[in-house]
């Protein structure tokens, strides 16, 4: 997509500060973290949300929630973490692109509203 922030963060024409790639997937620390750790984890093919994860190819799909034990591992988030997907406009989806936030490094609230 042409437009698509994301995608023009993994193909390298907007600078991010990267934590995790592999085939399938792009990892990157958000600009505005709400958490010590706040990564946002995004497959490469794009899709706009949860509701058309079906549309990635099954390795992209097994690719991507696995990314989320390595990121965790690999930020040393050992007492947990917490993974949020906005889906659509009630959920305030900003990027319509599938992005897997991963957030830790403290407690967390019990809200999630």
């Amino acid at each position: 997509m042409d437009n698509c922030l994301f995608c023009k963060i993994i193909k390298g024409d907007i600078p991010s500060a990267k934590v995790y790639e592999d085939e399938y997937c792009y990892a990157f620390r958000d600009i505005n973290p709400q958490a010590p750790v706040h990564v946002l984890l995004v497959p490469k093919m794009h899709v706009a949300n949860m509701a058309e994860v079906s549309l990635l190819p099954q390795d992209a799909q097994t690719a991507l929630f696995a990314a989320i034990g390595k990121i965790a591992a690999q930020e040393k988030l050992e007492n947990g973490f917490r993974v949020v997907s906005n889906c659509g406009p009630d959920a305030c989806q900003s990027v319509h692109h599938l992005h897997i936030h991963i957030l830790g490094g403290r407690q967390m609230a019990e809200s999630m509203a």
